[in-house]
């Protein structure tokens, strides 16, 4: 094992995007690694229960992302999510430069493509970084073209040359971020990106893809530097068990069916809505996973049960479907389970994620546009008896069980700490 070396992890979203750095968290403490994070303050608790240090920005920009209603909507998200990402970029990098002043200039830093204070920190203290890609929308292959924006279908028809071609141009999204950006790069004295995408896009240090093959192959367009690795599969279990309530509700009955809208959406009264009507009409069991429980209609009756969390590891072998958002947490914690997954998809990584879920044969979606309890019964029922799809399901579950050794990932990750960068 190489000298203890001390790793700053920036993710920057909900616990979908906090989880994977959990779980790597683990694994170089268990290295003998020192560990900190900068991200919202809603997860020190959490960190801190792992052994993580933790200093969170101010402002803390990620509450009020998640409480703007457009996040969720297919026609305004990119826009939303662009814009507090450049808002929490100013106080991302002075968070950095508080770890740099206390603790001292970290060996390594791990942070996603958006979070771009991280790369400013680069820049300025010439540390290390390495991108962490969660999903395969994230890398925006010619290739393989993710579907996170209703007009990619048409982009996957073109020829190869023209996909590359389209790809290479500027973002049209980069301009919500950009000026914050800017502002940022002069408050640090680093030198601002003419476009974010793609100069800023992966690290040139390296880039982690944490998904398998099975699920979405490295395409040949993707930075040579790149490592693919397994599905993190974090949910706290070790730390959080079962409430108790749940507990009793599973034991008590037949699976339930699981569903959830995501731990940062705070406008699914009417998906709660909906899955109650559809759960009386299957005349079966339910549970709503929702930390908003003012989004859940009242008067539910005893075969369906509201928690604020459950750790999908103890809870979905226990289920029969589960009917969720699409984050690709939750896609892989199904997979792990073996059971059909009817992905209602809303925006952000969530509609490529149910593609290929469909794709690989495992479940069914539909876009929240078009949502309505008629539509989404027969796709319910078709989860619930088609014995493809449980099968489809059940081969990705074994192949999940079939991880590569954590020694080669953390060999990989400790090639690039403290390493020096070019000028």
């Amino acid at each position: 094992m190489k000298k203890m070396s001390h790793i700053l992890l920036l993710p920057f979203g909900t616990s979908g995007s906090i989880f994977p750095f959990i779980w790597l968290s683990r694994i170089l403490l268990e290295r003998g690694h020192r560990v900190t994070m900068i991200a919202s303050s809603v997860y020190q608790q959490t960190a801190e229960a792992v052994g993580i240090g933790f200093f969170p920005p101010e402002p803390d920009v990620l509450p009020l992302m998640l409480a703007d209603a457009g996040l969720w909507r297919p026609d305004s998200y990119k826009q939303v999510a662009f814009t507090y990402a450049g808002r929490a970029t100013a106080p991302c990098a002075a968070a950095v430069d508080r770890v740099v002043r206390e603790i001292g200039k970290p060996d390594l830093m791990l942070a996603p493509m958006i979070s771009f204070g991280a790369r400013i920190a680069r820049e300025k203290h010439r540390i290390p970084l390495i991108t962490v890609h969660f999903y395969p929308a994230a890398m925006m292959s010619a290739d393989d073209v993710p579907l996170v924006l209703p007009g990619f279908r048409f982009l996957r028809m073109l020829p190869l040359p023209v996909r590359k071609f389209i790809l290479s141009l500027p973002s049209p999204y980069d301009r919500f971020a950009i000026p914050a950006v800017v502002e940022a790069c002069a408050i640090h004295g680093v030198q601002p990106p003419t476009r974010l995408w793609k100069p800023w896009h992966h690290s040139p240090d390296g880039v982690l893809a944490l998904f398998p093959s099975w699920y979405a192959s490295v395409e040949k367009d993707h930075p040579d530097h790149t490592l693919q690795w397994d599905f993190p599969l974090e949910d706290m279990a070790q730390q959080r068990g079962m409430e108790p309530d749940l507990e009793h509700f599973l034991t008590a009955g037949g699976r339930p069916i699981i569903f959830t809208a995501g731990t940062g959406q705070y406008h699914a009264a009417g998906f709660f809505e909906i899955a109650a009507r559809v759960v009386s009409t299957l005349g079966c069991r339910g549970v709503f996973l929702t930390a908003k429980p003012e989004q859940v209609p009242q008067n539910l009756p005893a075969s369906i049960i509201v928690s604020a969390y459950a750790p999908f590891s103890l809870l979905l072998p226990r289920a029969a479907v589960m009917v969720h958002h699409g984050g690709i947490g939750t896609v892989a914690q199904c997979f792990a389970a073996g059971i059909p997954q009817l992905v209602v998809h809303m925006s952000l990584d969530q509609p490529d994620n149910a593609a290929r879920v469909e794709r690989l044969g495992a479940g069914l979606s539909i876009g929240i546009g078009r949502l309505t309890a008629e539509r989404l019964l027969p796709l319910l029922k078709c989860c619930l008896e088609d014995e493809t799809i449980k099968e489809k399901a059940m081969q990705r579950a074994r192949q999940l069980q079939q991880r590569q050794p954590l020694a080669d990932l953390l060999d990989w990750l400790e090639k690039t700490m403290g390493g020096a960068l070019p000028e």
